[in-house]
């Protein structure tokens, strides 16, 4: 099945860079939120994204333009009928996701594939909500989705092999490298991250560092490109937490028990870059 046009559902830092990607690779790219302000706000980072890919000379005015031209919004979640596939990129609310799945498989038609950014639900039960399983995966993009490489992407214990090698196909079409994960909560890539940032967080809960020490430990010593703290404030403490929470249900065990730390800081509302404030003050 030729793919041509993409839905998004959620037009936040995942959404918008989904989209960003979809519509660069030649697609006609639908971009759904609740709030026109949303969308708006969803396609102004897309063009500062586009903006600072011109200035470095990767891709010239004119790709910019047609990449921009291929995007439409809305608010109206009906017209994701128009799309041959659709990926849900909304927050990690398991409640919140399965509404959506449910309301997508009624209104897209039955050879539509329905895929999900989540970073830890697992894809058999946002699968249940729908009538077509077999067509239902998870397909787990990296922030900053334009500049990172990698997309999870993850098979429901229903999910057809034609249905993952179209999402496979489509992530390579999207400029990416697909790496495969069953289906366990948070996958591989969360499932070996959440639990290290996790730790971090207890670190600084329990005094063994202060914060700009641990994540000079882990750049300079691991290698790593930031410290996990600053990684944290990146991804969202928000979505942190919820990823964290998916774990320790998922396995009942207390290695994955959320730093209280880091749920004192959801609590607060400071969930790092986006709110101006987390592990680091960004105001």
């Amino acid at each position: 099945m030729e793919i041509k046009t993409f839905g998004v559902v959620g037009s936040g830092q995942m959404g918008n860079g989904i989209a960003q990607v979809a519509a660069a690779a030649g697609m006609t790219v639908i971009m759904s939120d609740i709030k026109e302000a949303f969308c708006e706000k969803g396609l102004a980072t897309i063009a500062g994204s586009l903006d600072r890919l011109v200035k470095k000379e990767k891709i010239t005015q004119a790709d910019k333009d047609a990449t921009l031209a291929r995007i439409t919004t809305t608010t109206d979640l009906k017209e994701m009928a128009k799309a041959d596939f659709v990926v849900e990129a909304a927050v990690e609310r398991q409640d919140l996701k399965f509404k959506i799945f449910r309301d997508l498989d009624e209104i897209c038609p039955a050879h539509v594939i329905l895929a999900s950014n989540t970073s830890s639900i697992p894809i058999g039960s946002i699968a249940a909500q729908t009538s077509r399983p077999d067509k239902v995966i998870g397909m787990h993009f990296m922030n900053p989705v334009p500049m990172m490489k990698l997309v999870e992407v993850i098979k429901g214990i229903a999910t057809s092999e034609e249905t993952f090698k179209l999402t496979w196909d489509l992530s390579e079409k999207f400029g990416k490298v697909p790496a495969q994960a069953n289906d366990y909560p948070g996958f591989i890539a969360n499932r070996i991250l959440m639990p290290m940032i996790n730790e971090a967080v207890f670190c600084l809960y329990q005094s063994v560092g202060n914060k700009e020490d641990i994540d000079t430990v882990m750049k300079l010593g691991m290698n790593h490109p930031m410290g996990p703290l600053t990684l944290a404030d990146l991804i969202g403490l928000d979505t942190c937490l919820a990823i964290m929470e998916t774990l320790y249900d998922g396995f009942k065990d207390s290695k994955y028990r959320p730093c209280p730390l880091l749920r004192k800081y959801v609590e607060a509302g400071w969930l790092g870059r986006k709110t101006g404030k987390g592990f680091y003050d960004y105001k």
